[in-house]
């Protein structure tokens, strides 16, 4: 059994399945793990949602914001954008499955075994792992209750910025979820930047990319993450391992063996 762990589908399904091909993933024996995003801006975001749902336990995926946008779409506390290809899942016949499988997705999944945990955006310099694994479940608790909708009407906005032990309710929750789906540049007390999505480089003072900042994460953690197209899955950094190479803007979908962080990847055809 190996294994793997793919960037940003959103919704680049025949891609996904000619790199797990090249690869040689066995969907019997190997498990998946995929980073967000798993939909959207692609022609085959249903593809992709039932493939992957349809792998069970061989498929480990976290929510990205893409993600956590569709489900506000379909719970009708948002509008569709004018970018969005989320309209067959939203007309399909079995969306509600769909959806209730991407709910219960967790925002963050930890292997010790493997000592790797995944993320979609990142993991704020401030959070040691008993914190962040906390935060994530926190947040999975409510998306995966009756205030679901609820949330999801709230957890739009750049507001609070900056992290405290002392926020509660919806900003609690809306800062968590930027931290583990939108975050790029903080400041090394956790401040975030979520306008700025340039490549390593940060516009403003005393920001930088979050994984660059000290962590209190143990230091022989690898970390795998997707939702940065802009790094072109380069971090510089030896356990950090970014996996969004911008397929779904016309570049490439790229795999990584976790037994020895081999990567594979394949040209997008999607676009």
């Amino acid at each position: 059994m190996t294994d793997y762990v793919v960037g940003d589908i959103q919704g680049c399904y025949s891609d996904l399945r000619h790199l797990l091909d090249k690869a040689g993933f066995d969907p019997d024996h190997d498990t998946l793990w995929a980073a967000g995003d798993l939909v959207n801006r692609g022609p085959e975001s249903l593809e992709t949602l039932r493939y992957l749902k349809s792998l069970k336990k061989h498929c480990i995926a976290v929510l990205g914001n893409h993600d956590l946008h569709l489900l506000a779409v379909a719970h009708g506390v948002r509008g569709a954008k004018h970018s969005d290809t989320i309209d067959d899942i939203l007309a399909a016949k079995d969306r509600e499955k769909l959806l209730d499988w991407l709910r219960h997705r967790p925002l963050v999944h930890y292997d010790k075994s493997l000592k790797t945990l995944m993320v979609h955006a990142g993991i704020p310099p401030i959070w040691d792992i008993d914190q962040t694994r906390d935060r994530a479940r926190e947040l999975e608790k409510v998306l995966q209750s009756k205030k679901c909708g609820e949330f999801l009407e709230n957890m739009y906005g750049n507001s609070p910025n900056h992290w405290s032990g002392k926020l509660k309710g919806w900003d609690r929750l809306r800062m968590i979820a930027n931290y583990f789906t939108r975050m790029r540049f903080c400041q090394a007390d956790g401040t975030l930047d979520l306008e700025t999505k340039s490549g390593l480089s940060a516009p403003v003072k005393d920001f930088a990319p979050w994984f660059e900042h000290p962590s209190r994460l143990p230091g022989k953690l690898n970390i795998v993450f997707g939702h940065w197209a802009a790094l072109e899955g380069e971090t510089g950094m030896k356990r950090m391992h970014a996996l969004d190479t911008g397929c779904v803007w016309g570049n490439r979908l790229t795999l990584m063996r976790l037994t020895d962080y081999r990567r594979f990847s394949v040209d997008c055809g999607c676009r």
